[in-house]
């Protein structure tokens, strides 16, 4: 896949497709061929720093212990103390409510325990769970500034149970440039964690909010396959 290529449907996508009063988000939409899921070698659970922003203000919860409140409540969206964790446990939907306003959560790696009994049950199957790969699992002492500006670049590709991977890449507005540099670097990053790589992908697309799929790349599968 070029970058010529994924500029001119870029254009094609954003000319033909239907005028809104809002500035649509752009998704990219990438399908599997001949991966069996059910071997854990296949499955792909990772994280990828972007060179751009999404258009979209990434917004961290903290689950802390005593000695990261003060410094939780400066930089983080919300701050969420053990002390308080009894009324999540008593209220699931509380954590719902989470799961759905945040994006990331970041852990005081000594209260982990204490999290994943209040919080597990909601956030794990919502893949919202404090994440080390992400660098969301920190020390009592740790800057949480440096930690939250990386996560407003970085995307979870999370493929495990469906064939397809599907995330916002950028806005309508954004530059075309930067758009497809957001496009390249998850691609390269998903491809080079299939066993078989670009032979493991089926098709690229890409939408807007309100628009139909526009294929970028299609793979043609072998009949023998």
């Amino acid at each position: 896949m070029d970058k010529e290529t994924i500029k001119n449907t870029l254009e094609e996508l954003k000319t033909n497709s239907q005028k809104r009063k809002f500035k649509q988000s752009i998704d990219l939409i990438i399908t599997f061929k001949n991966l069996d899921l059910n071997k854990p070698e296949n499955q792909i659970e990772q994280f990828v720093n972007l060179h751009y922003g999404r258009g979209k203000q990434v917004k961290v919860c903290g689950l802390v212990g005593a000695e990261l409140i003060e410094e939780s409540k400066k930089e983080l969206d919300k701050t969420i103390a053990t002390d308080d964790y009894i009324i999540y446990q008593k209220d699931k939907k509380l954590i719902k409510k989470l799961a759905t306003e945040y994006d990331f959560f970041i852990a005081q790696a000594n209260v982990m325990p204490k999290i994943a009994q209040t919080f597990g049950r909601v956030l794990g199957p919502r893949q919202k769970m404090p994440n080390p790969k992400a660098g969301c699992v920190v020390p009592p002492n740790a800057s949480l500034r440096p930690l939250k500006e990386r996560l407003q670049n970085m995307i979870r590709v999370s493929v495990k149970q469906k064939p397809y991977f599907q995330c916002m890449i950028g806005k309508e507005d954004q530059k075309d440039e930067e758009i497809i540099d957001n496009i390249m670097s998850i691609y390269n990053a998903v491809i080079h964690a299939l066993p078989n790589e670009e032979n493991n992908v089926k098709e690229v697309m890409l939408k807007l909010t309100m628009s139909k799929t526009k294929t970028v790349e299609k793979h043609v599968e072998d009949k023998n396959e």
